[in-house]
């Protein structure tokens, strides 16, 4: 008899290990998916097209919080945990419940599920969500097209939508991605790659989408997200890591996963963080891995306007992921507003609408600033509304992209920009030069 199983997961990792291994596999019965993280993403079913024969139904996607109930519903044997950016005692805790309620609890690695693409294959992932990995990316697609290469980014996914329209997906304008009818969240990954003239590529069957840019390009570039490691073999392999939170790199998963297969270090921010915590971050990424090479760099700011800043009272509105799951209580909008002389920092949560509100109870280590979470039409209108109801003088917005090419912002606003800048030797022109030379 096939062995039940149930994948909890959150709309990413959990359908990649379902295509790679589960599917089309007769040893296993996979029952249902369970869903957190992520607004608004159950209650769907994975769809029989994606899904494969076995399935002619589809398979549902439940909420996180009946675990236990499906288990003991559908006598499940084996529960894989396969979402990212926890710590290691929360896994624990999901996994003696799930021991608790009689079934296996596994964590699947890279053996059965990276994929072996035809072309050179560079990844880069994080130590956790908010290290500044977005940035490394895109320094290393432009140092690629410098040597010569054609490089498209395969974006780890973000399929909130509709399951089968966004199997595989590829952006290479503006118009792509409101035809795709993307969220923030993936127009903030997005947006950048197509802005420096790079394709990106995402959706949910990551061999397929893995196939396609093949076609078309001569380097693929893994873009990770929510510091889950890479869904293809790397051949070089790439990991942020972050001096603002030292010791994530070995209490966080997969973050530590991704620190011990490391080929090179980026430790950002080291012109933000404190010292002391840059030397510990470093020491504790050689006891980890001894043998990856170690860069340092920042991600220095630029606004339009840094006076229209100065003496305001101003909203901060920073990337929604970093201050979720990724716990930061402030993030590049911060930093820009404080450096620039704001007055003050308001605090949104009492203008907070809907959706917006239930993200800070549901986060309440989020400070004093507004994630913008867009997971949908109706949140980005939640976003809206909380933006243009707060009693400020100027919104300083930390996304790394236009929030007003998806929402009407009423109030004056300044955009905030940074970019990878490495600090010293080596550098990461330096080392994807020696490992794939000039084209």
């Amino acid at each position: 008899m096939p062995i039940k199983t149930l994948i909890m997961g959150a709309a990413g990792r959990d359908f990649h290990n379902f295509n790679t291994f589960f599917r089309g596999n007769k040893d296993y019965e996979v029952v249902a998916f369970t869903a957190t993280q992520i607004p608004d993403i159950e209650g769907r079913v994975y769809p029989r097209e994606l899904a494969g024969d076995l399935y002619p139904s589809g398979i549902p996607i439940r909420a996180e919080e009946e675990l236990v109930d499906l288990i003991k519903q559908h006598g499940v044997e084996q529960v894989v945990f396969a979402y990212s950016d926890v710590p290691h005692e929360y896994i624990m805790h999901k996994a003696s419940i799930v021991n608790a309620a009689g079934a296996d609890f596994r964590l699947m690695g890279t053996k059965y599920t990276q994929v072996k693409s035809t072309k050179p294959v560079v990844s880069v992932c994080a130590v956790r969500t908010g290290s500044g990995k977005s940035q490394t990316t895109r320094r290393v697609s432009l140092i690629l097209r410098e040597l010569g290469y054609k490089v498209a980014a395969i974006r780890h996914p973000m399929p909130y939508g509709n399951l089968v329209a966004q199997e595989v997906q590829r952006f290479a304008d503006y118009d792509d991605l409101d035809e795709h009818q993307t969220t923030i969240e993936e127009r903030e990954e997005y947006e950048p790659h197509i802005d420096n003239g790079v394709i990106v590529y995402a959706g949910v069957d990551y061999e397929k989408i893995l196939r396609a840019a093949e076609k078309e390009v001569d380097i693929i570039l893994w873009d990770g997200g929510n510091n889950d490691f890479p869904f293809y073999v790397p051949d070089l392999q790439i990991v942020v890591a972050d001096p603002h939170r030292p010791g994530h790199e070995f209490s966080y998963h997969p973050g530590e996963t991704n620190v011990r297969l490391a080929d090179v270090f980026v430790i950002n921010k080291v012109d933000t963080a404190d010292p002391e915590n840059v030397i510990k971050v470093r020491e504790s990424l050689r006891k980890l891995n001894p043998k990856a090479i170690q860069i340092e760099g920042a991600s220095p700011l630029f606004v339009d306007d840094p006076e229209a800043i100065r003496g305001k009272r101003v909203l901060v509105v920073e990337d929604g992921p970093t201050l979720t799951h990724g716990e930061m209580a402030y993030g590049a909008g911060y930093v820009a507003a404080r450096r620039f002389g704001a007055k003050e920092i308001v605090d949104p949560r009492p203008f907070a609408v809907k959706s917006i509100a239930a993200t800070y109870a549901k986060y309440p280590k989020t400070g004093p600033i507004l994630p913008a979470m867009g997971y949908g039409e109706a949140q980005m209108r939640d976003l809206e509304a909380t933006i243009n109801a707060s009693d400020v003088d100027m919104v300083v917005i930390g996304t790394p992209i236009d929030l007003t090419r998806v929402i009407k912002i009423t109030k004056p606003y300044q955009r905030v920009r940074y970019e990878l800048q490495e600090i010293g030797q080596p550098t990461l022109q330096d080392i994807l030069m020696k490992k794939f030379g000039k084209k």
